[in-house]
């Protein structure tokens, strides 16, 4: 039975949100003023001010790498005087644009572009439908291994979960299935976007804490593919208790229709297997895989996408430049402000004081970990993932030596955290994307879908998340292995 949705619901203005929108950017504005009008701050408040002034700007939805360099200068300002605010900027503009290391993040964007332009991972649920339709929760399972893929190609999860949102939030409603299943595998195989290679964020930590590039994206590979078979095998168990969860598909396939989907799923295992398999084996560095991997996603898309036409490439090439130079802009923005903040930290001595304060508490190095999951778990409830990890990676740095944490190890470790951040409930900023793509009539089909049902959905996933991030604690070799047995660069 439905249970019809009210279309007027929630579109009342909250003048209660719209007063706490505005006292957030008043103490934002008021602090920043404080540190320009009143000099010489005693240096670790002003660190402290600085990193409240950063995040009460994330918390007001400023970009990212806005966010940060605001910050960054206005505390630098306070510490060292204009002129190191124009050297640091000067320096970080020329340092981040020249670095080899980052030529790798355009390649891999317009990688992932032109694979979505050409609908190369479109067909990816298609192919998982007719091999897994007919087991139990078979559409849930199709939803995740295709949130894999795309993962591999996009990176972002947000872009993922709306992709996934859209496409098979309807086909598993009309299947019969529970919306809290329905969207609470979107919200989790979403979540996959920043762990499974190639990750661009992987790449911006590794700038971040210089590790080299290659490794860390395979650090990444085991643990991502562990966490998509684990969501895959609680999926079947759960609907093989419960069938009423998520109901069997009554299509059937033949072995016939099931071999030929499989053409749908050619495309991105090459390109895949030409990173992956190219940087493991040493054949490619980190950024002749990004090139190789542009290449093949354009050319097999010209091939397999279903429109060779030489108009129809011409203009998807364009857009797909255009978006490449857009997104690769903001990323490159984002990495200015995280360097330009860290000087600021650095200057400050607030990490140094940090790792004094954490050491004396007497941890050991799992509870400093605990710690950092309870702490992760709050920033969750205000910023996204990226702001987390490059707000936090700073600052954390002296503290992680401390403890003699491997940083290749803590950048896998980290990305898990924040990826189910972004998904516990009651806080978690992706579990209220999905459930604003299910209030679309088009999405829910006249099928109520209350957040509380979405809640009730990803507690599960957390759950298979939560043991993936214990078994990395206590095995680290879960991420070091692969990257230490490789020949990558």
């Amino acid at each position: 039975m439905t249970r019809t949705v009210d279309p007027v619901a929630a579109k009342k203005p909250g003048t209660v949100l719209d007063s706490a929108y505005w006292a957030v950017a008043a103490l934002a504005a008021v602090t920043g003023l404080l540190l320009v009008v009143v000099p010489a701050w005693p240096a670790q408040l002003a660190g402290f001010a600085v990193v409240v002034i950063a995040i009460l700007m994330l918390i007001l939805g400023i970009h990212v790498g806005i966010a940060m360099m605001s910050a960054g200068a206005l505390g630098m300002w306070n510490l060292a005087g204009a002129d190191a605010v124009a050297v640091t900027f000067e320096d970080v503009a020329f340092s981040e644009s020249a670095s080899w290391s980052l030529s790798v993040v355009p390649l891999f964007v317009l990688m992932g572009v032109a694979m979505g332009r050409f609908n190369l991972t479109g067909k990816l649920f298609s192919a998982a439908e007719h091999w897994f339709g007919r087991v139990p929760g078979g559409l849930a399972v199709s939803t995740n291994l295709a949130g894999a893929g795309l993962a591999a190609a996009s990176g972002s999860s947000i872009a993922i979960s709306y992709a996934l949102g859209r496409t098979t939030i309807p086909e598993m409603l009309r299947a019969g299935y529970k919306p809290s299943l329905a969207t609470g595998v979107v919200a989790a195989s979403g979540s996959l976007g920043m762990l499974i290679p190639p990750s661009v964020v992987l790449v911006i930590y590794s700038s971040v804490t210089q590790t080299p590039v290659g490794p860390q994206l395979l650090a990444a590979l085991v643990p991502g593919i562990l966490m998509a078979v684990g969501y895959t095998v609680m999926i079947m168990i759960r609907c093989a208790l419960d069938p009423s969860l998520g109901p069997r598909s009554e299509r059937e396939f033949g072995w016939r229709e099931r071999f030929a989907s499989l053409r749908n799923v050619v495309p991105v295992v090459l390109i895949l297997l030409v990173i992956i398999g190219g940087m493991y084996s040493g054949l490619f560095t980190p950024t002749e895989a990004g090139a190789f991997g542009a290449l093949a996603a354009i050319v097999l898309g010209w091939l397999f996408g279903g429109n060779r036409k030489a108009r129809h490439f011409a203009t998807t090439m364009l857009v797909s430049f255009r978006e490449t130079a857009s997104g690769v802009a903001s990323i490159f923005l984002l990495l200015m402000g995280v360097h330009v903040l860290t000087r600021a930290v650095t200057l400050s001595g607030i990490a140094d004081a940090l790792t004094e304060g954490i050491v004396s508490l007497g941890l050991s190095r799992i509870g400093f970990l605990l710690l950092l999951v309870v702490a992760f778990l709050i920033l969750g409830m205000f910023m996204d993932g990226l702001a987390i990890i490059f707000l936090t990676v700073p600052i954390l740095m002296p503290v992680l030596e401390s403890f003699d944490i491997d940083l290749m190890w803590f950048g896998v470790f980290i990305v898990i955290l924040v990826e189910l951040a972004m998904i516990t409930p009651p806080i978690g900023v992706l579990s209220y994307i999905v459930h604003r793509i299910s209030q679309n009539p088009d999405v829910n089909l006249g099928t109520e879908v209350r957040l509380s049902d979405v809640f009730k959905g990803i507690v599960w996933f957390v759950a298979v998340g939560a043991i993936l991030l214990l078994a990395l604690i206590f095995f680290p070799d879960l991420a070091l292995w692969l990257p230490g047995n490789s020949s990558a660069q």
